[in-house]
Order: structure tokens, then C-alpha cells, then sequence
């Protein structure tokens, strides 16, 4: 999946000079890298074709496997032999990518037994013995060009595993600098005790292609944005903060390296479905006012779902309603993918443009509320000593301090209005970037180490915010604090696209982080409740509402086990009916349907997917949110560490033959035993009060039904969890039979010890409306 994201970003129709692709490995891995120059060797030919052809989706998987006529609004003749060129190329490539693993591991093999019997003879030599046959020597794993992999090796060894190797930096690029006059600044030469660069950056002139693997490509720009592979380093003794802490790695290497003004996230396993995605949204900080934008967010579209989305994977509730309405406030959330950011917001800095408060200087610099200003109501540090505190909060790098102003040059709105201040003017970065050279690859290696981040303002109010599971949530959340706003970008066609896990047990564990998450922030300092007086009023409801849905699974739980309870007792919930009572339930009935109707005529979103969403809810509010308040508060309460494997992705298309198999996979967890007992339990109920009503002397089969039909609403909304239970063909692991048979018979024993007697002293359950 990684590769193939790869290729279309470096597809994507944007200028590939100012365009670099940055790939984050934190496990250090041979075979990531590996699979990254393959598919850097691959785009050689598929990004022309790209090009040449306009292709859309510009992700090879995809656009091979799509149903459409794939020769139709295309003008150029010879587009069908070229496709077939290029198909078979991908399936040679897809082989290679396939068996990267077996050959790394015979390729060390080979090397290893080569260093044995080097180490044997060597030893031999120096005690005079011939004896010895095998010495216990280090299992390495080896690079093509044959040495050692400076990251985790198979065999992990001191120095070479997953939590303690060094920092990595390789750039990879298109094959055209091969075609240029050689120059001492083309070629890495490499000084330094650690490998870091095979090949240039893009070049900023076109260069044409000829005809090449029978493509004809001679009025083709075959030259190819910069790629790079980036491995942070990782030593035991300190803590790596996870994503958000390769995140701030990541950033700090690109401002040495290239200093974009934006930068844009996309997870390992989503791609660029729309090739003018990153215009689009740069558009948006270019505009008038963009400069106040901080990010632009575009929604999550996801592919390979059954289609009736059994478990709302689609979750278009959340990206087409609730994001949308955010939109016309303070902006929509950040929410960990498919973001183009400002990387001076990332930095710290509050908005330019923002009414001088008591004190505060309105230059750049002066805008630093925590990073880099010292303002006060009485006296304003001068700007020359403001910027001697950055490199205190940013780090000791003097050219990561020196890019951080020429960053905030570079993101500003052309001045091509009167309207538009302290804007950019016309012409100002026509001079094309400069070459990369080893010193500069060795500054970007010192900023990813270990120990940069120590005595710094790095993940506390710089960059990615650490210290909670959703890192995303809270990084988007300061820089609203701050003043910022953030746009919701929702294309004509999908920007960008990712597999979902359609199986109930992924799914389940993939809501349950973001909801743990959303306990920490509530108990944390990032409560909205104590947002600055810059973030509007309804932008911190709806970040309060984030952080305090998942307490809402307390009540919906006392709601899904309360009809089972009545239908136990034989009584209902209000025992006695008045016009009041009754006026009061319509009104409160009405008022939902015509809140549902509305979000639906509003956003655009089918009654299905509504109906799913409020099927999901049930489901995950009875399991994975329950289960995030319990963990959320043991760690606030206790401090306990809760660590979440990362949620399973589908297979490939043709990785299998059933194209939905992992719908019907059940894999136990913990999380079940809520929504099973809930199931169990109204079923009882609905049982216990048939029999009642059948053996009763006087049967009231109105009663019943009305009694009936809010269990009977209640099992509705766990239909798909129930459905899933079951599998396929029936295949339900025994472990779901044997915790079925024990609730059942734990809630049936319950309701026997507690069932009242039939005497005048009966006790009796309902609520009295006057």
C-alpha cells in the first residue's frame, strides 16, 4: 500500500519542483526502503504515462482494477498500446514488491555466510588452530550494494532493532539527472559515517523523454518530484512519542531539506484520488484572508466497503454533516489524515492579521504567543531579541531557525490586491531551489536524532502535540486556541482515498483509541472548557462535544437494558398516561424526526446511511466507547499506560477471492460482551413477558405489543453486530457460543433472585407523571 501511495503523489498535477514526498518509516525497515526505490524506479514510467494520458485515479491498483471503459475520452492513438506497456511493467513491479522479503533474506544469508567464514578464518589465524568451524557472530541484514542496513535488521541485534537504531535519510529521484552533465553538487560523494543520499531533487527546467520501453514520451516531462526516506533514530532510553513524535522528525527534516511552505499528511495506506487535490487546497491559503487559515481539511472517502456499509465505515455522518457545519464557524477538526497545513501555524505562531491586544507587537515574530516571545502589558522584547529565543524552542539547529521566517515568506497571499496586507509580491520565488549537498543532508540528520527535542518546545507547543492518543485531535485544537481557522475542502471528485476495516472486531478497536482519546483531553488542560477568549464560542461547544461523547455510552446502555428490565417485571416504564405526559413524548418524538430530516435534506446523505449511522452508535457507544471511559479514567485516575494495536487493513482485491471475505472473519474480543448481553438480555425479556402474558389468566396482548416494541427497537439497532456475529455459513467461533450461554444463564439467575413476589406487597417499577 505504501509504495502505491508513493506513486501518486508523485502523479499528482502539481509543479514537481516545488513538490517533495517525504515517507516515514519508525520501524527503520530494509524492506519499506526497499519497496520505496521500487516504487521510485516504477514511477519512472507510470508518472509520464500519467501525464501524457491525463489517467485518473493516478494510484496504479485502482485504476487497473476500475470497471469503466478505460480508453473512453481518450484522444491520443496510441493510448492502448501504451496501457498495456504499462500493465505489464506494473505486474513485473507488483512481483518484485512481493518478493522483497525472501530476497533480503537470501541476499543476507549469502553476506552473513560470507562474514562467517571471513570471521572463521581470521580467527584461525590469529590462535594458529584449525578447529574452529562456526563462530556466533551478528545475523545482519544487507543492502543491495552490500552493506550493512543501518536500521532494524530481521534478526534484531544491539544497535539494529525496532526501538534502537540510527537516524536514516535517502533520497530517491528520477532516472532524467542521469541523462545531465555531471556537476559536483549532482553527485552525493558521501563523507559521512552514515548513508544518506543516492540521488538530486527535481530539477526546476522540463525535461523531455524519448522512446522509452516503447512509450513514446518525446513531448513528456519525465522529470519527477524529490523522494525521500526518513527513518528518526531510536534509543531505548528515550521516549519516541509514536506518530506525533515521527511527525515533528519529519517536519523538522523538510524545512532543512526543501522548506515548503505547506505540507499535507497522508496515512501509509491512502492515496491521491483526485491529481489536483493539492491545488485545491492550496488555493484556499492563497486566497485573500488565507493567511489566517491554518489548515485545510479534506474528509476521509474510503473504497472496498460491502455495500450496505454494515458497520457505517463510510461514516458519513461525521464527514458530511458534523465537519461541514464546522465549517461555517472556526473550522472543521484535524483528524490525523488528509491535511495540507501552513507549517508556520505548525510552529506555534499565532495568526498575523489579529487585533493588537494589550502589550503584544503585531510583527511575525511578535506573534509567538508560546514559542518564541516574551510580551508583556508594560514592555515588548524588541524583534532582534525575540528571535534569539527561537532557537531555545525550536532547537539549536541555526538552519532550521533561519528556514522558519523564509517558510512564512513563502506562504503568503499574492499581493495582487489592494485588500491584501503584507502580502507576497509577484515574482519573488521564480529563482529555482538550490541543490542539496551533504552538509545540508547532515543537518537534517542531526534534527531527527534522539536527543534534539531535549530542553525544547517540541510536542509541547510546537509541532504535533504529545502526551494523548489523539494527537490530532489536540494539535488542531491549539492552533484554533490561537486564533487560527481551518477550511473543510470537499472536492467534486474525492481528494483522497483509503481502505476501511470492514470486519467488526477492526472496526470496533478502531473506534476505541479515538474515544479513549477523547477521556484524556476532557481531564487534561486542552478542555475546551478553558479555550482562549480567540476561539468562538460555538467552536468550543463542538470540541467539548468531542471530548464528552463517549460518556454518553453510560446513559445509551441504561436505555438499551431498561425495556429488557420491564418486560421482567411485567411493568413499564410510566405507568400512568396524562395529556401532559403524552404532549410532552411528541413533542420530544417530533423534534428528533425533524432534527434527522434536516441533517439529511442538508448534507446530502440517503436515509440508509443515517439509519446505519444510528445502528453503529448503538454498537460502539454499548462497546468500544463504554470501554474508552473505563481506560481514559484509569489512566487520568491511575496513570496506566494503555498501548492499542494498530487496526488490520483488508486485503487486496486479488489477494482473495471473495472481494468482502474479511466482512465475515470473527475474531473475539472483549468488547463483544457488552452488546451480547444486551442482546441476550431483551430477548429474555421479550420471552419471559410472552409467557407471562399467554399463561395469564386475563391476557393483555396490548400491553405486550407496546411493552415488546422498544425491545424489538432496541435488538434493530444491534442488528448488524448480531449478523456479524454470525459470520458466514454459520462459523461462529464456540468462544461467542460459550460466553452466550453463560450471560444467559448469569442475567436469567439475576432476574430469579430479584423477581418479586406475587403477594399485596409487590413491588412495583414505573414513574408517576402529575
Amino acid at each position: 500500500m505504501t509504495a502505491n501511495t508513493i506513486l501518486s503523489i508523485l502523479a499528482a498535477d502539481y509543479p514537481v519542483e516545488k513538490l517533495s514526498c517525504y515517507v516515514s518509516d519508525d520501524g527503520g525497515s530494509l524492506l519499506v526502503f526497499e519497496a520505496v526505490a521500487e516504487a521510485a524506479n516504477f514511477a519512472n514510467l507510470w508518472v509520464p504515462f500519467c501525464r501524457k494520458h491525463d489517467i485518473e485515479p493516478r494510484n496504479p491498483e485502482p485504476y487497473f482494477n476500475q470497471k469503466r471503459d478505460p480508453c473512453k475520452n481518450k484522444i491520443h492513438q496510441d493510448f492502448v498500446r501504451d496501457r498495456r506497456r504499462v500493465k505489464r511493467e506494473y505486474d513485473e513491479y507488483k512481483i518484485r514488491i512481493n518478493n522483497l522479503r525472501d530476497s533480503i533474506q537470501r541476499r543476507s544469508s549469502a553476506y552473513n555466510a560470507q562474514e562467517e567464514i571471513k570471521a572463521v578464518r581470521q580467527w584461525n589465524d590469529i590462535i594458529g588452530d584449525e578447529s574452529v568451524k562456526t563462530l556466533n557472530i551478528p545475523k545482519a541484514t544487507w543492502m543491495a550494494d552490500g552493506t550493512n542496513w543501518p536500521g532494524t535488521w530481521t534478526i534484531p541485534a544491539p544497535g539494529h532493532s525496532r526501538g534502537d537504531h540510527a537516524s536514516i535519510i535517502k533520497l530517491l529521484v528520477s532516472h532524467a539527472w542521469h541523462n545531465m552533465p555531471l556537476h559536483p553538487h549532482n553527485i552525493a560523494t558521501d563523507p559521512f559515517p552514515f548513508p544518506y543520499v543516492m540521488l538530486r531533487p527535481a530539477c526546476d527546467e522540463p525535461i523531455k523523454g524519448g522512446d522509452s520501453n516503447s512509450i513514446d514520451l518525446t513531448d513528456v516531462d519525465v522529470n519527477l518530484p524529490m523522494l525521500a526516506y526518513i527513518s528518526r533514530e531510536k534509543q531505548p532510553c528515550h521516549d519516541h512519542n509514536q506518530k506525533a513524535g515521527a511527525m515533528n522528525a519529519l517536519l523538522r527534516a523538510s524545512a532543512i531539506m526543501s522548506n515548503a511552505p505547506f505540507v499535507i499528511n497522508l496515512d501509509c495506506d491512502h492515496y491521491v484520488y483526485n491529481s489536483l487535490a493539492f491545488r485545491e487546497g492550496i488555493s484556499f491559503m492563497m486566497d485573500r484572508g488565507g493567511n489566517r487559515i491554518c489548515f485545510v481539511q479534506f474528509p476521509q472517502r474510503f473504497e472496498g466497503i460491502d455495500p450496505s456499509d454494515r458497520y457505517a465505515n463510510h461514516n458519513t455522518f461525521f464527514f458530511d454533516v458534523n465537519m461541514r457545519a464546522l465549517d461555517g464557524i472556526q473550522g472543521p477538526m484535524y483528524f490525523g489524515t488528509g491535511c495540507l497545513f501552513r507549517r508556520t501555524a505548525l510552529y506555534g505562531f499565532d495568526p498575523p492579521q489579529l487585533k493588537k491586544r494589550s502589550g503584544c507587537c503585531s510583527c511575525f515574530f511578535g506573534h509567538l504567543k508560546n514559542a518564541a516571545t516574551s510580551c508583556s502589558s508594560t514592555k515588548v522584547a524588541p524583534e532582534e531579541d525575540q528571535f534569539l529565543l527561537i532557537p531555545k524552542k525550536f532547537g539549536n539547529s541555526n538552519t532550521l531557525v533561519g528556514s522558519i521566517q523564509l517558510a512564512e515568506f513563502q506562504g503568503r497571499p499574492l499581493a495582487y490586491h489592494p485588500s491584501v496586507k503584507n502580502g507576497r509580491p509577484a515574482g519573488a520565488l521564480i529563482t529555482p531551489r538550490g541543490l542539496l549537498d551533504g552538509s545540508t543532508v547532515a543537518e537534517a540528520i542531526s534534527v531527527i536524532s534522539c536527543t534534539y527535542e531535549d530542553k525544547t518546545e517540541w510536542g509541547q507547543r510546537i509541532g504535533w502535540i504529545y502526551g494523548c492518543i489523539t494527537e490530532d485531535v489536540i494539535t488542531g485544537y491549539r492552533m484554533h486556541n490561537r486564533g487560527w481557522r481551518s477550511v473543510y475542502c470537499v472536492t467534486k471528485r474525492d481528494a483522497f482515498r483509503g481502505p476501511a476495516p470492514i470486519n467488526l472486531t477492526d472496526r470496533l478497536h478502531q473506534v476505541l483509541p479515538g474515544a479513549t482519546g477523547s477521556v484524556e483531553i476532557l481531564f487534561s488542560r486542552n478542555n475546551a472548557l478553558l479555550a482562549s477568549p480567540r476561539m468562538k464560542i460555538l467552536q468550543r461547544i463542538a470540541y467539548l462535544n468531542t471530548e464528552i461523547y463517549p460518556f454518553t455510552s453510560i446513559f445509551l446502555i441504561v436505555y438499551c437494558f431498561l425495556p429488557a428490565v420491564c418486560l421482567f417485571y411485567g411493568q413499564f416504564v410510566v405507568q400512568r398516561f396524562s395529556i401532559t405526559s403524552l404532549i410532552y413524548l411528541l413533542v420530544i418524538a417530533l423534534t428528533i424526526c425533524l432534527l434527522a430530516i434536516l441533517e439529511i435534506k442538508w448534507s446530502g446523505i440517503d436515509m440508509e446511511q443515517w439509519w446505519r449511522h444510528e445502528q453503529f452508535r448503538f454498537i460502539g457507544g454499548t462497546s468500544s466507547h463504554f470501554a474508552a471511559v473505563l481506560l481514559g479514567l484509569l489512566k487520568v485516575i491511575a496513570g496506566i499506560e494503555i498501548s492499542f494495536n494498530l487496526t488490520s487493513k483488508p486485503a487486496g482485491d486479488d489477494a482473495v477471492n471473495n472481494r468482502f471475505a474479511d466482512l465475515y472473519i470473527i475474531k473475539w474480543t472483549s468488547l463483544m460482551i457488552l452488546p451480547i448481553t444486551i442482546i441476550l438480555t431483551n430477548l429474555l425479556g421479550i420471552a419471559t413477558a410472552v409467557y407471562r402474558t399467554v399463561y395469564s389468566p386475563v391476557s393483555q396482548w396490548s400491553h405486550l405489543i407496546g411493552s415488546v416494541s422498544f425491545s424489538c427497537m432496541v435488538l434493530a439497532h444491534f442488528y448488524p453486530f448480531a449478523k456479524g456475529l454470525m459470520g458466514r455459513r454459520g462459523k461462529t467461533p464456540t468462544i461467542v457460543y460459550i460466553w452466550s450461554g453463560l450471560i444467559a444463564s448469569s442475567v436469567s439467575l439475576l432476574w430469579l433472585a430479584i423477581k418479586p413476589s406475587t403477594g399485596s406487597n409487590q413491588t412495583v417499577l414505573g414513574f408517576h407523571f402529575s
